[in-house]
């Protein structure tokens, strides 16, 4: 497979990267720099340039899509069928396919289901209005966008249908799971082989699960043929019935018994929409249709059985007419060959070759990888458990040996599997197409996982989840990361804000993965993002871990620390804290000489206030905002309004007055004397002041003070 990233084809579309690889085709993320826009293109694979059938089906894609002009089908903008590459340029959509989201889902809410399966009917009908049927609708071939929008992509084996009404149709080549019967049975399919696969596609994504599963397609295909799936209601019982009933009808074995068209379909989800208790009047469950009979492989050697639709064994008789038997053998050869995966014949001569006998043999040692059968047959391989046998081992074939067969033709090889196997570790180099082969051979479903990587080669396996060394059992899913050397990114998204479980789907839907998610405080709801570890609209790597905080309900709390000046007024004092008026913190005995001290305090919330006092006089208050980060505080200074009791210093002498006032806190500057006569009291001596002191009252240390002292007996009293 040519690998055009980085790559300009015709001069126009700038090749940036592999969103998609199918049978066929490569898809490609371009850059078109002529109309300025992002676009997809479909490049056919090397390998199938020479091939007729392949080049018919590629155009025949694009002849398809080039009539449609509708919002729900990806549109398609130009093509180019040269000799050396075959490309279609379409609308590049940015999203996941149908099969994804139900995957990640389990089951689709059904008011989502229905919102998807109107989009997916509208797109339909008018594809068949076009007269194209698409054949080959399902999951995996619907994309979904962000915002909800569906959109039907690949129209690679739809045929006109009116053009071709009266000639039998192709090979049945649709996927198994989801193909209506009749093109199981190689029949003339029209607009009603579409609903029965819309029918498959809205079971699966109300139950979550597909109608019919089995270990091989044969053996799917015969289920579609005979078996009525389990009701949706019986799955997940809470899905209304009338949406059920609208699922049975389109999935009616009978064309004859589903709807007409998708229009009429999607009238009934529109009537359904409008009254979801509704319960349809419908008596789709007779069958018109004579009973079938398929032929069942025989790998034990018994007499051959066969089973009606009620799945009754009935014994095939010897005397069965000739014409019968050629008639229940072509309609087996036709189920068989139409529907085993990939069962597509190409490069077929008109040289016949006579068909080994391969029983016995190991296919993974003596026939996978030897070119003197592999460029002879092209080889389908069905696996059956089987213990006693080694791994690969053939139990039977298809056709069986000395067959005259066309070169090229398919050669159905019948296996001895275990319930389990070694992941080896040449995987580990291989390219994804052998590695997708490799792993499908043996049983396992591969998950393709592009990953950067500056080491291995583009396009081959650096890992596989469960690791290479591992048993993994058969049926399992095996994820394959594949090389890629283009770093594809994605902007990241604003998380914070919403809940964890939409955070984690939003990253998911972009290709992102939750990386670790913490708990912490704050005063948003319990369960909200709070903080996320990448920036919104930072370009990241897709696959890129984001780590983010979730609020656990509870109010953060936090510190800040707060300086207080003491005042200056040579005494002793005792600090308060209050927060939000309660007492908070008591200092003991501080000395008020002018120094700065540090408190640090601790709370949550937003509004809260503080209060510091000394003395129960308030020297500081402000606000604090606890929640956030730093800590937000404001602060208001308040002039200390210091207060001590008056002394009596009457008698005492006049400087003795004054140092007991100065040390009790009041000012000398505030402390005034005067003289005055006295028969009675010796000159010097104070023998009153003002205000009067009475022990108890509380004065301001700034407060002015008047001593009256003696200046001993006046001269007339001499």
């Amino acid at each position: 497979m040519d690998n055009f990233c980085g790559k300009r084809l015709d001069g126009r579309y700038e090749i940036m990267e592999i969103i998609g690889v199918g049978g066929m085709a490569v898809v490609y993320k371009a850059y078109d720099n002529i109309d300025d826009r992002i676009v997809a293109i479909k490049i056919l694979k090397d390998e199938y340039l020479t091939n007729d059938e392949f080049k018919r089906r590629f155009k025949n894609e694009s002849k398809a899509i080039a009539v449609l002009s509708h919002p729900n089908i990806v549109r398609v903008y130009n093509v180019s069928f040269g000799d050396r590459i075959q490309y279609i340029v379409m609308e590049y959509v940015d999203g996941i396919t149908l099969k994804e989201y139900i995957e990640q889902q389990g089951a689709v809410n059904w008011k989502e289901a229905v919102h998807f399966m109107s989009q997916i009917l509208a797109a339909l009908q008018h594809a068949h209005d076009k007269g194209i049927v698409h054949q080959d609708i399902k999951p995996q071939n619907i994309l979904l966008l962000q915002d909800g929008t569906i959109k039907v992509t690949d129209f690679g084996i739809a045929r006109f249908s009116r053009a071709d009404s009266n000639t039998t149709s192709e090979k049945a080549i649709g996927s198994v799971h989801y193909i209506s019967p009749e093109q199981a049975r190689g029949e003339v399919t029209d607009e009603k082989a579409d609903i029965y696969s819309v029918g498959v596609v809205l079971y699966e994504m109300l139950t979550g699960q597909l109608p019919f599963q089995s270990d091989n397609a044969v053996s799917v295909a015969i289920m579609q043929l005979q078996k009525e799936p389990k009701r949706p209601r019986e799955i997940i019982s809470t899905i209304p019935m009338g949406l059920e009933q609208i699922t049975m009808r389109a999935m009616q074995k009978s064309p004859n018994g589903r709807y007409g068209s998708a229009a009429e379909m999607l009238m009934d989800i529109n009537v359904f929409k409008r009254n979801p208790s509704i319960k349809f009047d419908y008596s789709y469950f007779v069958d018109q249709e004579p009973t079938k009979y398929i032929r069942t492989n025989n790998l034990s050697g018994r007499d051959q059985r066969f089973t009606n639709d009620n799945n009754t064994v009935v014994e095939e008789k010897s005397s069965m007419n000739k014409t019968t038997a050629v008639m229940l053998g072509a309609i087996a050869g036709i189920v068989v060959l139409a529907l085993v995966i990939g069962a597509i014949l190409f490069g077929t001569k008109n040289q016949m070759v006579e068909v080994p006998n391969f029983s016995g043999f190991n296919y993974y040692s003596q026939i996978e990888n030897e070119k003197k059968y592999t460029d002879i047959f092209t080889f389908e391989i069905e696996m059956v458990e089987n213990s006693t046998l080694d791994d690969g081992t053939v139990i039977s074939q298809d056709p069986i040996s000395s067959t005259k067969v066309k070169k090229g033709s398919v050669i159905t090889l019948t296996i001895a599997q275990k319930n389990s196997i070694l992941l080896d570790t040449s995987i580990v180099g291989m390219t994804e197409e052998k590695a997708k082969s490799y792993l499908n051979q043996r049983g396992i479903i591969s998950t393709i996982v592009t990953e950067y990587s500056e080491t291995v080669t583009p396009g081959c396996v650096i890992k596989t989840s469960p690791e290479v060394g591992s048993t993994v059992k058969i049926g399992s899913e095996v994820t394959v990361y594949i090389a890629t050397d283009t770093k594809e990114t994605v902007k990241m998204p604003t998380i914070e804000g919403t809940t964890r479980e939409i955070a984690e789907d939003y990253l998911k839907n972009l290709g992102l993965e939750p990386g670790v998610v913490t708990e912490v405080n704050s005063e948003l709801e319990k369960g909200v993002v709070v903080q996320q570890s990448v920036k919104a609209d930072t370009d990241v790597p897709v696959g890129s871990k984001i780590d983010f905080s979730v609020s656990n309900g509870i109010l953060p709390e936090s510190s800040v620390d707060v300086f207080v000046t003491l005042p200056s007024v040579n005494k002793t004092g005792i600090l308060k804290i209050y927060i939000n008026n309660a007492l908070y913190f008591t200092s003991e005995e501080l000395f008020l000489d002018g120094a700065t001290k540090q408190f640090t305090l601790e709370g949550s919330g937003a509004e809260n206030t503080y209060t510091i006092t000394i003395d129960d006089s308030p020297v500081k208050k402000g606000t604090i905002d606890f929640t956030q980060d730093p800590v937000a505080i404001t602060e208001e200074e308040i002039t200390f309004d210091n207060k001590v009791v008056l002394i009596n210093v009457e008698g005492m002498t006049e400087q003795e007055a004054i140092d007991k006032l100065t040390m009790a806190g009041f000012k000398k500057e505030n402390i005034e004397t005067v003289k005055k006569s006295s028969s009675t009291v010796p000159a010097g001596v104070v023998f009153s002041q003002v205000p009067t002191a009475d022990g108890t009252t509380k004065f301001s240390t700034n407060e002015s003070i008047t001593l009256v002292v003696s200046s001993g007996p006046s001269a007339t009293a001499n």
